[in-house]
């Protein structure tokens, strides 16, 4: 569990790392906005803006209680 968790935060470090190259790193990838510096200073792997990724868990959660 522990190897699982570990192998997918260095799948996010990666694919970060990808976004640095190609110049999309610290843009949402739901709406292209960029993501707060705050919140990349906490998650440096984050794709979504907080509020794209608000969203995101609201749509998971209406799918889950349905």
């Amino acid at each position: 569990r522990t190897r699982d968790r570990q192998r997918k935060l260095i799948g996010k470090i990666d694919s970060a790392m990808k976004r640095i190259d190609d110049g999309t790193y610290g843009y949402c990838e739901e709406t292209g906005d960029p993501i707060g510096v705050a919140r990349l200073d906490a998650r440096p792997t984050a794709t979504l803006s907080l509020e794209a990724q608000e969203l995101h868990e609201r749509r998971e959660k209406v799918y889950r209680d349905e």
